[in-house]
């Protein structure tokens, strides 16, 4: 077993404000080191299993490296890893404090470049654009969100380190930019091609310009093209929590990786709902609309060559709302109802209401690493088994050397992410 611990001070020595050495970020089909988990401790999110399957999984192709935010919580993962019988000989453990579970999100974008040489782009954290939703949830009273913010300011303040002790650790240099963003709205082809959900950058960043922000892509991220795609899914709205449509409620960050994925340098996996299942219900008909405009942006697209690209639809999962109550607090039980302060004030239930509340589900927030795609399954869920059998042979072409496996995420879909979400690649050095 390999016991390696690193409590890392907050250092920007290697940090470099300009982007040289041709650094850029490669495609996660590449080969990689290692990949990154996150961890938190978890009375009632049901994560562990999840995250058990998916090391047991990973550990023979890749190194998993895991990230805490402290000794202790350390050692009671390596506890639990120990009594569900995983194998830890491949697994490396740092204490990094700040660390949540989303690594994808406030984790290291990491980069390489033609001389052996690892490099992380480091983007500003601010919690999912929090500030943004205390203003718009507390009607813009100032006294409310202060509060509120200012509360939460130092955790998200230790959070935003994370990249940069992940940079540290790993001996790479620092790109900084002051452009918020999460890994999970990063999506690249590894040729100079980027796609990016405008909503979730405008929700972090609203006071900058596109133009500012695709400047800041392709600097840190060693870029010469950004494709800019309106929405993404309807159940996967910007903010925890929103009323989506009538009674159908959900929370989320609007991510790239929710909808539209690179399959290989010039394919392009978008989620879809065909036209016979848009009227089923309220979250269909919206995802119908948002998808089909962000498949024509993307046929109207060309890659960084002026090549077009090949577009392959994939079906969305069945919407699958368990009707739920707006409490007054949250429980220490295990519960899918939620406060009606959770939400805008435009939007909040009252306290009783009945409400249908929606994951964050799609078969586009898979894994790819060495030898394997790691993607969610929704059968058990209720899903459709022929639609899932669609899928798999989608995903079987698309990566043909690569062993496809299903894993049933719906805790981590629950509290709006998945697969993608829970695991940030690191990849090899060139």
């Amino acid at each position: 077993m390999k016991k390696l611990l690193f409590v890392l001070p907050i250092i920007f020595l290697l940090s470099c404000n300009k982007q040289e050495d041709n650094y850029y970020m490669p495609a996660e089909w590449e080969k990689q080191d290692a990949v990154w988990l996150g961890w938190q401790a978890d009375s009632t999110l049901g994560f562990y299993p999840v995250v058990t399957e998916m090391i047991k999984t990973l550990t023979p192709n890749v190194t998993v490296k895991i990230a805490f935010d402290s000794d202790s919580l350390m050692q009671t993962a390596k506890s639990y890893l120990k009594r569900n019988q995983i194998d830890t000989s491949n697994i490396k453990f740092y204490v990094m404090p700040g660390d949540r579970y989303w690594i994808r999100d406030h984790g290291a974008a990491f980069l390489v470049n033609s001389k052996g040489k690892l490099g992380v782009a480091d983007f500003g954290w601010n919690h999912y654009g929090l500030p943004q939703f205390l203003k718009e949830q507390y009607n813009n009273n100032q006294d409310s969100i202060s509060k509120y913010l200012n509360k939460r300011l130092p955790s998200m303040t230790k959070t935003g380190t994370v990249d940069s002790l992940m940079a540290v650790a790993e001996g790479a240099k620092i790109y900084k930019t002051t452009v918020v963003t999460e890994g999970g709205n990063i999506e690249v082809n590894g040729k100079g091609t980027l796609i990016v959900c405008e909503s979730a950058m405008k929700n972090r960043n609203p006071d900058l310009t596109k133009e500012f922000m695709e400047r800041e892509f392709k600097k840190v991220l060693g870029l010469s093209k950004v494709i800019w795609l309106k929405q993404g899914l309807a159940e996967d709205p910007n903010g925890f929590y929103r009323r989506i449509a009538g009674n159908y409620v959900g929370g989320g960050v609007q991510h790239s990786d929710e909808f539209v994925r690179f399959a290989n340098e010039n394919t392009i996996l978008l989620a879809w709902i065909d036209e016979s299942e848009k009227d089923l219900n309220p979250i269909n008909k919206m995802n119908y609309q948002r998808l089909t405009e962000n498949y024509q942006t993307l046929k109207n697209a060309t890659d960084q060559d002026g090549k077009p690209f090949k577009i392959v639809k994939v079906p969305m999962p069945d919407v699958i709302p368990k009707k739920i109550m707006a409490s007054k607090n949250y429980t220490s039980k295990v519960s899918y109802d939620i406060p009606a302060n959770r939400f805008y004030i435009s939007e909040a239930p009252k306290v009783g209401d009945t409400l249908l509340r929606v994951p964050a589900s799609s078969y586009l927030n898979y894994l790819v690493t060495n030898g394997l795609v790691l993607i969610s399954s929704y059968v058990k869920e209720g899903s459709s088994k022929e639609k899932e059998v669609r899928v798999r042979k989608i995903f079987e072409a698309q990566f043909p050397k690569r062993k496809i496996v299903f894993i049933n995420a719906m805790p981590q879909n629950w509290d709006g992410g998945g697969i993608h979400c829970s695991t940030q690649q690191q990849p090899s050095k060139k």
